[in-house]
């Protein structure tokens, strides 16, 4: 089973529920994919055993073959390639690793040259398996590495994965797969603007969801009212509380501090199993 935990923006809480949810249940793995910002660990502490360096295929552009026939630019669909007079030059921030200009050039006068992007980091908390990937500082390219960390995906297990925040690339990269994804959401207009662009993106991928509200109890029923009018299950509604937040503040779970919430986290599982079954 493979359930994604996203939120339309930034500091709704995304991180807070995958990790929390993941520390309730048994026969489980977390796989952070926040690439930019990973931040799960700090929650887990898990012993990190392995590190895998990630790179991405690079064209690098024989000069004496090229003919400048420009197929190579014609078939970059990230415009990571171009012509410009006697020259075919490579922005290798742009470039995905695709190999489509490898595999399309008719002088074979591309070859490709492996180019760090970050690393996939493996390890474990008693019997909660962890993985995280980190991109490196100045790197653009969070897709590829975000894949290399879903290879880690095991089917016999729950696999919970930390999406990013937004609806970009990486959101999309990250949740492709899953059975389940839940939106974190906080009662505020930026937050409702942005489950809104988030339910959007799931109804596009048919992926079933569900939302969780985060300090429940500030703001207005604004996200509520949605859900209720587009027939979207709040599967949990967490209130504000200066704890959790004191507790976060130290890098502490919820079920730490409210060892009630392992029930409520362990219901909120039992809420997504239905979903799945039902879908």
């Amino acid at each position: 089973m493979i359930i994604s935990v996203a939120s339309g923006k930034g500091g709704t809480g995304k991180t807070t529920i995958a990790t929390n949810l993941a520390l309730s249940l048994a026969n489980v793995q977390l796989l952070d994919c926040d690439v930019e910002e990973p931040n799960a660990a700090i929650f887990i502490q898990p012993e990190i055993e392995t590190s895998e360096i990630v790179s991405i295929p690079i064209p690098e552009i024989d000069q004496v073959k090229c003919n400048l026939c420009g197929k190579c630019v014609d078939v970059c669909a990230f415009n990571a390639i171009a012509k410009v007079k006697d020259k075919i030059m490579v922005f290798s921030d742009l470039c995905h690793g695709c190999g489509s200009c490898t595999y399309f050039c008719p002088q074979n006068a591309i070859k490709e040259v492996h180019k760090r992007i970050g690393v996939v980091e493996s390890g474990a908390k008693n019997n909660l398996g962890f993985m995280q990937g980190k991109l490196d500082i100045g790197q653009a390219m969070a897709p590829p590495l975000i894949k290399a960390v879903k290879k880690n995906i095991q089917p016999d297990k729950i696999n919970i994965i930390d999406a990013p925040p937004g609806t970009s690339c990486p959101v999309i990269t990250a949740i492709t797969g899953s059975d389940f994804c839940v939106l974190v959401t906080e009662p505020t207009p930026f937050g409702l603007n942005d489950l809104k662009l988030a339910v959007q993106v799931l109804r596009k991928m048919e992926i079933p969801f569900g939302v969780v509200i985060n300090r429940s109890d500030l703001g207005d029923e604004s996200v509520q009212d949605y859900c209720n009018t587009e027939d979207i299950s709040i599967l949990m509604q967490i209130p504000f509380s200066k704890k959790i937040a004191k507790a976060y503040s130290r890098g502490l779970p919820i079920i730490n501090e409210y060892p009630e919430y392992k029930a409520k986290f362990k219901d909120l599982y039992q809420k997504i199993k239905e979903k799945i079954e039902d879908a």
